[in-house]
């Protein structure tokens, strides 16, 4: 509770931090919500990012594997280290989870992938109340990751939410919708507004439950390309969608290739991206892979 969070500060004689994005879930019924949503089991190796206290490590682990929960703040990882002194599954690491904007620190990777191999029936999971300033590189990197999470649950902003769920000709469609929803399904399970939290943010939250689905995955034929084709096709979304490509491809296809690779998919030529479902981008991504990759003529 926000109560006990403050007396446990004052008595370690520390405040929240605002650069690393601190804010606690101090509504004990939405933690237990956000761990039930992560259905941890017994076969699962859960990464948690930003420990804080302990609280949801505490809630994770008895049911988990193991526990790979890492908090950047020292102050707070002496705390989350009393608080989960007991706990033999659990491996506590105080380091940035990310190395840069896209991607993860290669300690956490390297704790992730010493437990996963433990069993070869074990598998990754994300339950995390997020730190707001690292929620979208973690969890779209996550997914970039040699370890495929087979589910996440996360406590976000809201607005993050809505970009994670939306659907084409909404003004929240964009990269990271088609990059989440073209290997996973997708979940809003709950709003949560700022009183829930300590210190209160200025926003809305919501839990965000994503959950891998591997055969979509799998059917996309080059992941990193497509990461980086949706980065171009929505980075000037006041252009048309052929402005974009002949932006995110100058050097590599003409006007037109790329009318011509339009033409063949049926878009039309003042289409916008966000109009596009998932599956047309996914099959136009495609027909540009083929169109920079096809070899050179001698």
């Amino acid at each position: 509770t926000a109560s006990f969070l403050r007396q446990r500060f004052d008595q370690a004689g520390i405040r929240p931090v605002t650069r690393y994005g601190q804010n606690f879930l101090t509504d004990l019924n939405l933690v237990e919500l956000l761990a039930r949503t992560g259905n941890v089991e017994k076969r699962d190796v859960v990464l948690e990012v930003g420990t804080g206290t302990g609280g949801l490590t505490n809630l994770i682990a008895p049911d988990a594997a193991h526990v790979v929960t890492v908090e950047i703040d020292p102050q707070l990882f002496v705390l989350a280290r009393e608080e989960l002194r007991d706990r033999d599954n659990v491996t506590m690491l105080k380091v940035d989870a990310l190395r840069n904007k896209n991607n993860f620190s290669r300690e956490v990777l390297d704790a992730i992938a010493e437990q996963l191999a433990v069993d070869s029936q074990r598998r990754l999971k994300l339950v995390a109340n997020l730190p707001y300033n690292i929620a979208t590189p973690v969890i779209s990197n996550l997914m970039r990751t040699e370890f495929t999470p087979a589910a996440m649950s996360v406590t976000i902003q809201k607005e993050l939410g809505d970009r994670i769920v939306a659907a084409p000709n909404n003004k929240d469609y964009g990269a990271l919708s088609a990059w989440l929803q073209s290997q996973c399904r997708v979940e809003l399970v709950r709003v949560m507004p700022p009183q829930v939290f300590w210190p209160r943010p200025k926003v809305h939250s919501a839990i965000v439950y994503i959950e891998t689905d591997l055969a979509r995955r799998q059917a996309i034929p080059d992941l990193d390309f497509w990461h980086a084709f949706g980065r171009g096709a929505f980075l000037h979304r006041r252009k048309f969608l052929r402005s974009c490509l002949l932006s995110a491809y100058k050097g590599q296809l003409d006007k037109p290739t790329v009318d011509q690779i339009m033409q063949s998919q049926q878009i039309e030529a003042n289409a916008r991206t966000e109009q596009l479902s998932v599956p047309r981008l996914l099959a136009l991504c495609e027909a540009v892979r083929e169109a920079v990759q096809k070899p050179t003529a001698t």
